[in-house]
């Protein structure tokens, strides 16, 4: 029987017997696809299209013994190996070329305790998921800003979204994870089991294996809550800028401001006489009680002469899910991002000079801020780290054409060449892009890089899970 084309960890073409291709398919009660296989091109089709990798095997799971199935077939084959949640990361590491892929994207299961305030999310599992779980409860676990993406990458990577002024990083509000490690092990990590391990899942990415369950604490949180967005012309940003350092210093943790400049889009919220036009934007939550976010964002409301305004009481799900129509799946994705220890004129103006430059309708910079609960805890409570950094830079390029590449990326790089100035020196690890490693790397975690090699090596010391942003094993 010939042998099954793959590629090894270590980037060489080689074959696999194919009797354990079979062995693996015949052991899961998930699918396991090769490259001529309904499903196939579906799996290994993620958010950003600007990734376009194909694995030799995509192994569809549906339970946690499918997992470990998989994680000992890559150990002793040697393929390299991959994960996908939600198929959300800008770099698309769920995909690793000629390698497996470990698809947990129908592990969508999510329960609620309600009493002790804790929720279970499978990997496979998305914000909207999660949210809509708990919302049943008034209760809300501290996710990110788009209700598509996957809870275990956003996790993983640290996350952060609109409660985390209020509450922390996402990775700082879990319980407890368990993984599937690289000796195709079941294991929990929490402040009371393997500590090591738990400290650098919290930011460490998917270096250590597969995670299939994520424990959440959770905390009381709508089901109503005031929010949403509001847009000025961009003529009047100098003066909505002012506003903005205005609102955050006098924002309780319960606000959170994210500042945005963009060409407006066809949305029928936005004037139709600014459809096409450039324009500044807050996406406002308040997650305290709405009579209170409804004071406080008066003055925002009663600000100039916006060109859209749906400000208003509504439910947290709808807020979580208020951007999902600016993130698509399919679209072309290149973002750069730096954390920021303050803002200013200078860098009010740059952005101002940068937004003028944009080159497609769907790209923006973005200003999302931190602070708050994120720096309260020790620098090195977790891998994630950065807890220094007040707001987060995110330029975020977006295109629908291969031919428009060229033009997008020179935008997004030059931009990024010019606001690195203003960086703390870090950077998110869940906004780096594809090309990004190495010093990229080691400035996402900083201080807690040395650390986090040394647990790399306690639990993965061979480097298998390496399809990811990567922490070599010390030695």
């Amino acid at each position: 029987m010939p042998g099954f084309a793959a590629i090894d960890r270590d980037g060489k073409s080689y074959e696999i017997d194919a009797t354990r291709v079979d062995a693996l398919r015949a052991s899961m009660r998930g699918t396991l696809l090769g490259a001529n296989d309904a499903g196939y091109h579906e799996s290994r089709a993620i958010w950003n299209a600007m990734i376009d990798r194909r694995p030799a095997l995509i192994a569809r799971t549906i339970g946690t013994a499918d997992v470990v199935a998989c994680v000992n077939f890559a150990r002793e084959t040697g393929i390299a190996v991959s994960m996908k949640g939600g198929g959300h990361n800008i770099a698309g590491l769920a995909l690793a070329e000629g390698g497996l892929m470990v698809d947990c994207s129908q592990m969508r299961g999510a329960w609620v305790d309600p009493k002790g305030r804790i929720a279970h999310a499978q990997a496979g599992c998305t914000l909207g998921d999660v949210d809509r779980e708990t919302q049943v409860h008034g209760l809300a676990a501290v996710l990110g800003f788009v209700s598509l993406t996957g809870v275990a990458g956003l996790t993983l990577g640290g996350g952060f979204g609109y409660t985390s002024k209020r509450f922390g990083y996402t990775s700082d509000n879990v319980r407890s994870m368990t993984i599937v490690t690289a000796d195709g092990k079941l294991v929990r990590a929490s402040e009371k089991e393997n500590e090591d391990l738990f400290w650098g899942l919290r930011g460490g990415g998917g270096n250590f294996g597969v995670v299939t369950d994520i424990e959440y604490e959770l905390y009381p949180l709508g089901p109503e809550i005031y929010g949403g967005g509001i847009a000025w012309t961009a003529d009047n940003a100098p003066e909505v800028f002012t506003l903005f350092d205005k609102v955050v210093a006098a924002a309780p943790p319960e606000l959170a401001v994210v500042c945005v400049m963009r060409i407006a889009p066809p949305a029928p919220w936005i004037d139709k006489s600014a459809h096409g036009k450039p324009v500044i934007a807050f996406f406002v939550c308040h997650t305290g009680k709405p009579e209170d976010g409804e004071k406080l964002l008066a003055p925002v409301k009663a600000f100039g002469k916006p060109v859209g305004d749906i400000l208003q009481r509504r439910t947290y799900v709808s807020q979580q899910s208020l951007l999902d129509a600016t993130q698509p799946k399919g679209r072309r994705y290149y973002w750069k991002s730096e954390y920021l220890p303050r803002l200013g004129s200078d860098i009010y103006a740059s952005v101002q000079e940068h937004a003028k430059r944009i080159v497609s309708p769907h790209s923006a910079m973005i200003l999302f801020p931190m602070g708050g609960a994120i720096g309260q805890h020790a620098n090195d409570h977790s891998a994630v780290g950065n807890r220094d950094a007040y707001y987060v830079l995110n330029i975020a390029g977006s295109w629908d054409k291969p031919e428009d590449d060229t033009a997008n990326l020179e935008w997004a790089r030059s931009t990024w060449r010019d606001m690195k100035k203003y960086s703390t020196g870090g950077t998110y690890i869940n906004f780096l892009t594809e090309e990004e490693s190495g010093d990229r790397i080691q400035a996402a975690y900083g201080s807690n890089y040395a650390r986090l090699a040394k647990v790399k090596a306690a639990w993965d010391p061979k480097n298998m899970f390496r399809a990811n942003k990567n922490v070599a094993p010390v030695g």
